[in-house]
């Protein structure tokens, strides 16, 4: 029976990675068309570093998931230790509402940005699309899963901690600052590397809410495929999914972190 679970897990990995297995592998063949291996060469990556359209994509891409994770992380943290430190009207609702960003199919909530947008911009002369419409797009589906992750961390926490420091005469911030804060800042980190590799990642709401000169790596990616998958795809996405690796292993190192 135990054999038969080992296979059964094997089997599981093997299907969910094997498809990226591959692309890293291609990233590395000589052959420009083809799944064919016929020689390691790293001409790929090269070219993709001398190609200033790829420096620019990778910059914006970078923009857009540092601030956005900033923004989101801030906001998250808040929302977080007010849903678990505090009590107030609707305090429920406004958990159950956390989960809809996360379980929302991405097309809507792209979509329903791209409205909202258009509306601020009729209504009120909110400028077009642009770097900063990706970023206010992101940080609506990153807030949810970095207040999720912060909001278990605060879980764990014992409340006298607080009340001790409460009662030596700190005050709230302060409590907060000193206490709060340190005792959750592994889930916070973690939160963070979340909200940092969703946004490296994301393709569908930037399809939707970038504009000119706001094209990002997935986008650059998306459109090149359409006009045949060359090499260099394969490598850009091999560079995107070891960031995003890297991110996630930082973030899971984080979690396993105890008081």
């Amino acid at each position: 029976m135990r054999r038969l679970l080992t296979l059964h897990a094997f089997l599981v990995y093997l299907f969910l990675y094997l498809p990226i297995l591959v692309i890293v592998a291609l990233s590395f063949n000589q052959s420009r068309r083809g799944v064919r291996f016929t020689g390691f060469t790293l001409d790929w990556y090269r070219a993709l570093f001398q190609d200033p359209r790829v420096l620019e994509y990778f910059l914006n891409t970078l923009t857009v998931a540092f601030v956005s994770t900033l923004v989101a992380t801030l906001l998250g943290t808040l929302l977080a230790v007010g849903l678990v430190r505090y009590r107030f009207p609707g305090k429920g609702f406004l958990s159950y509402l956390l989960y809809i960003p996360v379980v929302v199919p991405d097309v809507v909530m792209g979509v329903s940005l791209l409205l909202l947008f258009a509306l601020a911009r009729e209504v009120l002369g909110f400028p077009r699309l642009s770097l900063l419409t990706v970023i206010l797009g992101h940080i609506t589906f990153q807030v949810a899963f970095v207040t999720l992750v912060v909001r278990s961390r605060l879980l764990l926490l014992d409340p006298a901690l607080e009340e001790a420091a409460r009662d030596l005469g700190a005050r709230g911030w302060q409590t907060f600052w000193h206490v709060t804060l340190p005792l959750a800042w592994p889930g916070v980190a973690a939160g963070a590397l979340l909200a940092l590799t969703l946004s490296l990642d994301d393709f569908v709401v930037t399809f939707f809410t970038a504009g000119p000169g706001a094209t990002t790596l997935p986008l650059y990616i998306y459109s090149s495929v359409k006009l045949g998958v060359s090499p260099k795809v394969h490598a850009l996405s091999t560079l995107i999914i070891g960031l995003s690796a890297f991110f996630l292993a930082l973030g899971y190192a984080l979690t396993r972190r105890r008081v």
